[in-house]
């Protein structure tokens, strides 16, 4: 079944909206590398990379450059080792300005059409900053259910919870939207919105604009930002920082220098997400707690249901290989055959 996709085009009338977007984009300053911004960790799966599931599929498929000689980690870790900030978080804006983005009307629209709910709660809004060689693989984001997120559980575990399809009276229903602020020929977004098995679609970026979609279903990535360079390898602890003189430049771990970069050499977009409920009581649950999912009980299920398919035997251990065996049983990326 094909899912819901909403254009908003243009996203701010006037567009100077968008401008004051890349104004505070320079303003914030700082940006880190995405996985250094949740590390948790509970038995089941310990050791596993945050989003361990979209790391394999990446390093089985090269993403869109194809094959990586040798299953090259370190190039595989420097393409895809993007940069992010969070702008707002629930009623906290981190930053002036966010504000009009965060309740942009025409996003809000976007998400009662994208789930047919018409209670929505705009929640977040993140910047994602991509620099000369870097993509983003594909993946679906990480979703959440009453009781269970990324601040208490691994973000694999959540992928999984949610393709499993076992958890789904518990699901929030999240619509995203991703805004852009520059035109470009790379960078594109590429997603699935009829399912795995079917063709991509290839979206363009083109500033002042935004699209709406269930990022948590839809499988998606971003093509290449100037494929013929290959990024620089950093480390945990880089940053990427706006200079006063409207340059971007990229300093490893130690402060090593390692890129100077103009602005139209980055690949800049906002993301927006908010829940979407069917009703005040639906909203009610999530807010006052009253059916929430434990940890224990998460594991049981998925454990309950890997034995009902002889995928594991009863009394399997809770560790690093059971995980494992979860990401392969309940979550198949595009290009990956059906299971029997």
């Amino acid at each position: 079944m094909s899912s819901t996709v909403v254009a908003v085009d243009p996203l701010y009338d006037p567009p100077s909206g968008a401008d004051d977007l890349v104004a505070m984009a320079h303003r914030y300053g700082r940006y880190r590398l995405y996985a250094e911004h949740e590390r948790i960790e509970i038995d089941l799966g310990r050791g596993l990379m945050q989003r361990h599931d979209s790391v394999q599929a990446f390093l089985r498929s090269g993403g869109a450059r194809g094959p990586l000689a040798g299953g090259d980690v370190r190039t595989a870790a420097a393409r895809t080792s993007y940069f992010r900030e969070e702008y707002a978080y629930g009623t906290e804006a981190h930053v002036g300005g966010v504000e009009s983005f965060l309740h942009h009307p025409a996003l809000v629209d976007g998400a009662v059409a994208v789930h047919g709910r018409p209670v929505v709660e705009p929640a977040i809004a993140y910047a994602n900053l991509m620099i000369p060689g870097q993509e983003l693989a594909v993946h679906t984001d990480v979703p959440e259910f009453r009781g269970a997120n990324r601040k208490v559980l691994p973000q694999w575990l959540l992928v999984v919870m949610h393709h499993s399809g076992l958890f789904d009276p518990w699901r929030l229903h999240i619509a995203t939207g991703i805004a852009w602020f520059q035109d470009s020929d790379d960078g594109e977004l590429r997603y699935w919105p009829d399912g795995p098995d079917a063709a991509p679609v290839v979206h363009r970026v083109r500033a002042n604009t935004a699209m709406v979609l269930d990022t948590d279903s839809v499988f998606h990535g971003v093509d290449p930002v100037a494929p013929e360079v290959e990024p620089p390898v950093v480390r945990p602890g880089a940053g990427l920082v706006a200079g006063d003189d409207g340059r971007w430049r990229l300093s490893d771990a130690d402060g090593t220098p390692v890129g100077d970069y103009g602005w139209d050499d980055l690949r800049f977009s906002v993301s927006w997400k908010a829940y979407c409920f069917a009703d005040e009581s639906e909203r009610a649950a999530w807010r006052d707690h009253t059916d929430d999912l434990t940890t224990d009980a998460i594991v049981t299920r998925l454990v309950d249901d890997l034995v009902a398919r002889d995928v594991v035997a009863a009394g399997v251990p809770v560790d690093r290989d059971l995980g494992l065996r979860m990401i392969d049983e309940y979550v198949r990326y595009p290009g990956t055959p059906a299971r029997a």
